[in-house]
């Protein structure tokens, strides 16, 4: 099994940073493409941001181009989401999940997404 650690939420004033982190225990995640997800109260869970194992290969949502850097450390077994110039509607519990993917493709679905973690809370204050 693959379990999943996410760390680096908190509450931050518009227009700052936060750096989010992905770790990962057990099963090591190279190989493993982890995307960051997002979900607000009473949305769906949307996509943000997705990196390939071999880390050649982003992709990113159209409202966080430019602001979100996603980055990983395969040795350290952990997924990085820099998050810059935060707006309020950034506001939302952040999870990362990971899935096997020999192909080194990044999904943009939940549904293609094998595990999961528990999320850690940004919240955006105006």
């Amino acid at each position: 099994q693959v379990q999943l650690v996410e760390s680096g939420g908190g509450l931050v004033q518009a227009g700052g940073s936060l750096r989010l982190s992905c770790a990962a225990s057990g099963r090591t995640v190279s190989r493993y493409v982890v995307g960051w997800f997002r979900q607000a109260p009473g949305k769906e869970r949307e996509f943000v941001a997705g990196i390939s194992w071999s880390g050649g290969a982003t992709e990113y949502a159209v409202s966080v181009k430019g602001r979100f850097t996603i980055s990983r450390d395969n040795d350290k077994n952990t997924v990085y989401l820099q998050m810059n110039s935060l707006k309020p509607e950034d506001t939302a519990v952040y999870s990362c999940a990971a899935e096997y993917n020999p192909y080194n493709i990044v999904r943009v679905t939940t549904t293609a997404y094998d595990y999961w973690g528990q999320g850690t809370q940004v919240t955006v204050s105006s």
